[in-house]
């Protein structure tokens, strides 16, 4: 099927996604697996690369490998081995990679992710566990090379060449950032490189059945600047094709690796493509294979907790969210999770997640502070709710309590309502009754138009009482003796 942006041709995007998982220390090293430190401090002999330093696997980056293989119902290999991925660069101390290029640790995944409002399920070929390089540093006259996060633990995860547009590549890529964090096996902090996206992008005529020639465009690190360079990509091979119709397809759009300018919206090329046999893979010797009882892969998968979709689902489906508002939660976790630690005291979700999301999101915007870092609580948020669900303060007062709870941090909405005699809802019909008696008297257009059928009306001596009371009677006494009065007169 043609794509809509280009019709008669047919886009056929993989995505591999590197993500370095959070282990305290390395794939094969003692070495700490941390980011930000001074160059050069996070090292040992075996990531330098000295002769005779041997590697030993890291127990949790396998576990934390099972895990992710679980959450995408996908195929864990009881054997699964490593390899040595040789090539030539400054940054790669030992002159190859360790590896799973021939028997990797998981095959055959499922990703579900929401593209334009409709769930749409990926596959993912497979992932496989390989140590990250070091980092080279370029400056004015000489170039260093920074060792900490060689030997950094990474899982490579390939998708099959089943994406069609850059929207279907960004929401595949989010879901996938989506299981990792809801796992916690990585921060996946695209600044600081531990989510890197490489993507292959190919075309062909809608009808043609052979895959042509793919490019890869490399080390994307947001979701913008990937959705920008497949667009470009895409647009770069439509145009070249279709100003060499009788040409070899192969001669005119050759496999290379290229990167995304941001300044051109251009991808430029890299290197043209190397085969596997120029890395001359073979098995890694020092290492044994990597072998998993079924009891192993149990009892992580029992482990599992509740995926994005799931809670998505949950949301909607339970607490009777509307979808948008459940996505606005699920799609940051630590926000999410602040909204169940409020659920256990309050027992209005819609409310509860309008006061996070909207009133106390909106006050700290200034601020730059994710609410779940600051020093408010969800346990005072959901008291707020239940104040306002128990009628004892209005609407209106719940904002100005809001207010200073933002200002001063971490105060109890209780206290607030307590120490400040005007948010105190007034509930007593004496007091409110001549002030009920006084709108009347002046309103009586209002009464008028109540008389000819008009209901609006209504709503407006309503507003008057509220104005009067400073928005502290409660509505529902308010009303009720509006009604009773009305009776009389009408």
């Amino acid at each position: 099927m043609g794509h809509s942006l280009h019709p008669g041709w047919e886009v056929i995007i993989g995505l591999e996604i590197h993500l370095r998982l959070n282990t305290r220390s390395k794939l094969f090293a003692r070495s700490p697996n941390r980011f930000g430190d001074e160059p050069n401090t996070n090292i040992d002999v075996i990531d330098t690369g000295q002769p005779g330093a041997l590697p030993v696997l890291n127990k949790k980056a396998v576990k934390k490998a099972v895990l992710f293989g679980c959450a995408i119902q996908a195929k864990i290999a009881p054997h699964s081995k490593f390899d040595r991925k040789s090539y030539f660069y400054p940054d790669s101390p030992r002159n190859f990679q360790i590896t799973q290029f021939y028997d990797p640790i998981i095959t055959e995944g499922t990703v579900l992710a929401e593209v334009e409002g409709n769930f749409k399920k990926f596959g993912v070929a497979y992932a496989h566990l390989e140590d990250d390089a070091g980092m080279l540093k370029h400056f004015s006259g000489f170039a260093g090379v920074d060792f900490n996060r060689a030997g950094a633990p990474l899982l490579e995860i390939v998708s099959k060449p089943c994406i069609s547009s850059s929207q279907e590549a960004v929401a595949y890529a989010m879901a996938i950032r989506g299981i990792a964090h809801y796992l916690d096996i990585s921060d996946c902090n695209m600044e600081e490189g531990s989510f890197r996206m490489d993507t292959n992008v190919s075309v062909r005529p809608v009808g043609e059945t052979k895959l042509r020639n793919k490019v890869e465009v490399k080390n994307m690190n947001s979701f913008t600047n990937m959705a920008m360079a497949i667009e470009a990509e895409v647009r770069r091979q439509i145009e070249a094709y279709e100003a060499h119709p009788d040409e070899d397809p192969s001669l005119v759009v050759k496999s290379e690796t290229v990167r995304f300018d941001l300044a051109t919206k251009k991808t430029v090329t890299m290197r043209f493509k190397e085969s596997a046999s120029d890395y001359r893979y073979f098995p890694e010797p020092d290492l044994p294979p990597v072998v998993l009882s079924k009891n192993f892969i149990e009892k992580i998968r029992q482990k599992m907790p509740e995926l994005p979709y799931e809670r998505l689902d949950r949301y909607v489906t339970k607490l009777g969210l509307t979808r948008y508002n459940a996505s606005i939660l699920v799609d940051e976790k630590a926000l999410a999770d602040y909204f169940e630690e409020g659920l256990k005291f309050c027992e209005n979700p819609t409310s509860l997640c309008n006061w996070i999301t909207v009133e106390f999101v909106g006050r700290l915007k200034e601020s730059g502070t994710p609410i779940y870092r600051s020093k408010i609580s969800s346990k005072q948020i959901a008291s707020l709710v239940n104040f306002i669900d128990k009628k004892k303060i209005t609407g209106r007062i719940a904002k100005e309590v809001a207010d200073i709870m933002v200002q001063d941090e971490g105060k109890d909405p209780e206290l607030i309502i307590k120490e400040n005699p005007n948010f105190q809802a007034i509930h007593e019909t004496s007091t409110i009754e001549p002030i009920v008696e006084q709108v009347i008297t002046e309103n009586s257009q209002s009464l008028e138009d109540l008389k000819a059928g008009k209901e609006k009306a209504f709503n407006h001596l309503v507003g008057q009482v509220m104005k009067l009371t400073k928005g502290k009677a409660s509505p529902e006494v308010v009303k009720k003796l509006l009604s009773e009065k009305i009776r009389t007169l009408v």
